[in-house]
């Protein structure tokens, strides 16, 4: 059914879920800073964190996948060529996961921004007065809550991001799409090849949804829910 290209195919499942991995782990890390600007006293920090996410939740993944690709190859080199280096290939892998660890931690900057204004006020106002320190009651009190209110949020931009990972294939990683598109082009059989890529990201996004609402139970222990 396959033409032997099962093997293959599924051989590059492991690229798509560390590409996914990864991508998420730098997601996570503009996001926290994005969401940190954006509470900040400071204009400026404000300022930039609102540019951020307003351009880049604006412009269509495909097109900033694209112009990140090439446009910070050219970027790169130029700054090489300027230090008299040789010429620099960055690593499609290596691109994909910080375009897509860029674009969505613009997602997620406004998932944790609004957990953490989820979090009373007061209760950091507490820890302080029971004599806490400032990273001691972020640690202790903010985080923990803050988790818990980011979930669902955080749930649905981790779906949305393995979804789009099936566009590193297009700047050249040999991910599972890639590795389909090259069977679906040898033997014209489009709908078999991809139909059974879409079954595998199915897969993945159930297991994902399985794995979230575990997590979420797990920080919701103790908090009564709210039923309509």
């Amino acid at each position: 059914m396959f033409h032997g290209y099962l093997g293959a195919i599924l051989g590059g499942l492991g690229i798509t879920l560390a590409t996914a991995a990864l991508s998420l782990a730098v997601a996570c890390g503009f996001g926290l800073l994005g969401a940190v600007a954006k509470l900040s006293r400071s204009r400026t920090a404000r300022g930039l964190a609102e540019t951020y996410t307003t351009l880049i939740r604006g412009i269509p993944e495909l097109v900033l996948m694209l112009a990140i690709f090439y446009g910070g190859q050219i970027l790169v080199n130029r700054l090489a060529e300027a230090k008299g280096w040789d010429y620099i290939d960055v690593p499609p892998f290596t691109a994909g996961v910080l375009t897509i660890g860029f674009i969505f931690g613009a997602y997620l900057t406004e998932t944790f921004r609004g957990a953490i204004l989820a979090v009373p006020r007061g209760q950091m106002e507490a820890a302080t007065a029971f004599g806490l320190t400032r990273s001691q009651a972020l640690r202790r009190i903010l985080l923990p809550q803050m988790v818990r209110h980011a979930i669902p949020g955080f749930a649905n931009n981790w779906l949305v991001m393995v979804k789009a990972t099936a566009l590193v294939s297009i700047i050249g990683l040999d991910d599972m799409l890639h590795r389909a598109n090259m069977a679906a082009s040898a033997t014209r059989e489009p709908f078999t090849f991809y139909m059974l890529i879409a079954l595998v990201y199915l897969a993945i996004t159930t297991v994902s949804i399985g794995l979230l609402m575990l997590l979420e139970r797990r920080f919701s222990l103790g908090v009564k829910g709210i039923r309509f």
